[in-house]
C-alpha cells in the first residue's frame, strides 16, 4: 500500500529528473548558440577588415549562369 507521502515522493522526484534533462538540454542549446555567435563575430571582424582595406578590390560579380535546356 502507498501512502500519500510516498506518492507525492514519486511525483516530486519525476519533476525534478523532468527539470534536470530540460535543463541538461537549454545548456546544450546555449552552447551552440554561444558557438555560432562567435563564428558571425569572426565573420563579421573579416569583411570590416576587408571593407577597411583600400587595396582591396573584392572577387567581381560573375554573369549569371546561361539557363540549360
Amino acid at each position: 500500500m502507498t501512502t500519500p507521502i510516498d506518492r507525492r515522493l514519486g511525483e516530486l522526484r519525476a519533476e525534478r529528473e523532468a527539470g534536470e534533462a530540460l535543463l541538461a538540454s537549454l545548456i546544450h542549446q546555449e552552447n551552440e548558440c554561444r558557438e555560432t555567435l562567435l563564428r558571425i563575430a569572426g565573420a563579421i571582424l573579416v569583411l570590416e577588415e576587408l571593407a577597411a582595406d583600400p587595396s582591396f578590390a573584392g572577387p567581381t560579380p560573375s554573369a549569371p549562369a546561361a539557363p540549360v535546356s
